[in-house]
């Protein structure tokens, strides 16, 4: 009988971080952001935080925990959005209604989103997470605790282009020429996996260790 992996302080805090990044990401999609000359939907900040939790658990406690991670990460994703459909759908208040129909009309826009965009993000949230702590993982049974750069560096990269080829494909393929958006979000999510990436994994690393050691 296998035993369960203890919750440490370092699992428990990155969990729980893990959770809010998940829920947020969807919210934080609603807006584009420009990024010198290209175009991305702002949930990537989001999603590039993910990959490097999911990493930062890999490193610290080992593939089968991050699995888990991001296993039970679908838990608040789908109750996020089960949730947005329920407010959604309720009536406003008639003080909203009155004196904040600009507000209402806003917040009613970013809970709503068509299926394929939910499908596609909850799909492409799974493949590309999984990917990522595979891909990672795998790296640093040849290489050893060596290299943590180049790890999360390529597992980082890999992970969102894979991202984006699911969540484009399912959300759009068929509306408009999605040729410009999939060249656009991949550019944006390479160069930002190869910069920020690893320095945010080194620093949940350091912090998870720094809380394991208190």
């Amino acid at each position: 009988m296998t035993t369960p992996a203890p919750l440490t302080r370092s699992l428990f805090v990155l969990s729980i971080f893990y959770g809010g990044m998940v829920c947020i990401a969807g919210v934080l999609g609603n807006k584009q952001v420009a990024l010198g000359p290209l175009a991305v939907e702002a949930g990537i900040f989001a999603f590039l935080l993910l990959v490097a939790v999911s990493s930062a658990v890999a490193e610290l406690h080992g593939r089968s925990v991050a699995n888990k991670l991001v296993l039970f990460g679908f838990i608040p994703l789908i109750a996020s959005l089960l949730l947005s459909l329920l407010v959604f759908a309720l009536p406003p208040s008639a003080e909203m209604i009155e004196q904040r129909a600009d507000g209402l009309k806003a917040i009613q826009l970013i809970l709503f989103s068509t299926w394929r965009i939910w499908i596609g993000g909850i799909i492409a949230y799974g493949i590309s997470q999984t990917l990522n702590v595979t891909i990672f993982a795998a790296l640093k049974g040849s290489e050893g605790s060596r290299l943590l750069w180049f790890r999360s560096a390529v597992a980082g990269v890999l992970s969102q282009i894979v991202d984006t080829l699911v969540f484009v494909f399912i959300a759009f393929y068929g509306l408009f020429d999605i040729t410009n958006l999939l060249a656009g979000q991949m550019l944006a999510k390479v160069t930002l996996s190869i910069v920020l990436v690893p320095v945010l994994i080194y620093g949940f690393v350091a912090l998870g260790r720094r809380l394991d050691r208190a």
